[in-house]
């Protein structure tokens, strides 16, 4: 395949460009790396030994030191700030959920701002992990929403507003369909992308329900002085162009025991986040006493994610 390709197009190639097209060929990359440099990411050359990285489950404690120390210089180098990046672990007992109220969600967007500063997400092209439709009283068809509404004040009469994200699903078709396994649930019920494994065949992002998965079409772009410097690797580390990324719950923020950025932000106390495994968190309350409901039940993928109203 390689042998086909024009003289210059061979000095551009990158690893996901040449996986993308032949996910077979995964087993003979360590022996064709040399050959495929200089390699680009980022705008730069990158070395053999990132293309060579290992699977984020693979990688002994020494090994992910070395990539997290890496990444981190890659970031200075492109934004001119040091960031810490680290690679938190999902805690013991600990299963997360996300609730809802959309009796009191107005949809300003403040959520969606929020997630975006927080996870270093590109401004231009704009990628948002939440999306907030406005809905007719009396449906939840999100065929019937409007998620470029732009008034000049909310709420709007006659209709409520529905934040739509990745709903951590027990049985989520995205990572069932990944070819090389760069997606998966973590244990505390998190859904990760190891952005450096992922080849950008955008499987995920087709068999996800929701909507919920973002594609990096060109090279994202972040403000130097609004790059966010507290960093993971399977969270808020800046992307490239050709992965994909999708809403994390804040992995860098929860693990360590605080909130998503977007629950902060609400003005209305509409999100509501937690241990499910925990019978006196909120959560867990809201679940046994109010009328919660999961969007496209009839899909079966357990969402992590309910909505509820206070009536």
């Amino acid at each position: 395949m390689i042998a086909n390709r024009p003289p210059e197009s061979r000095d551009s190639i990158s690893r996901r460009s040449f996986l993308r097209g032949s996910t077979a060929a995964a087993a003979g990359v360590a022996a064709m790396a040399a050959g495929l440099a200089p390699l680009r990411k980022l705008g730069e050359a990158i070395s053999v030994d990132e293309f060579l990285q290992q699977h984020y489950k693979e990688l002994k404690p020494e090994d992910m030191d070395k990539v997290l120390r890496r990444i981190e210089g890659e970031v200075e180098r492109q934004y001119g700030v040091r960031p810490h990046v680290r690679d938190y672990k999902p805690m013991n007992g600990v299963e997360y959920v996300y609730a809802l109220n959309l009796t009191r969600c107005v949809g300003c967007r403040k959520c969606v701002h929020a997630c975006v500063a927080e996870n270093n997400q590109s401004r231009d092209p704009a990628i948002q992990y939440i999306q907030v439709i406005k809905m007719p009283n009396g449906t939840f068809d999100m065929e019937k929403g409007d998620a470029h509404y732009a008034p000049e004040s909310v709420p709007e009469k006659g209709f409520f507003y529905m934040p739509v994200q990745c709903h951590q699903c027990k049985n989520p078709p995205c990572t069932k369909v990944c070819p090389v396994k760069a997606t998966w649930t973590e244990p505390d019920g998190i859904t990760v992308i190891d952005y450096n494994w992922c080849i950008g065949c955008r499987y995920c992002e087709a068999a996800c329900p929701y909507f919920a998965r973002r594609f990096n079409f060109s090279e994202p772009t972040i403000p130097k002085d609004q790059i966010n410097p507290e960093m993971s690797y399977l969270g808020n580390q800046p992307r490239h162009k050709g992965v994909m990324e999708k809403c994390h719950f804040c992995i860098q923020r929860t693990r360590v025991g605080r909130y998503p950025a977007c629950l902060e932000v609400c003005p209305t106390g509409s999100r509501k986040f937690g241990n499910i495994l925990d019978p006196n968190s909120e959560v867990a309350h809201i679940l046994r006493e109010k009328r919660v409901f999961v969007l496209k039940e009839e899909v079966g993928t357990l969402p992590r994610f309910f909505y509820y109203f206070d009536v």
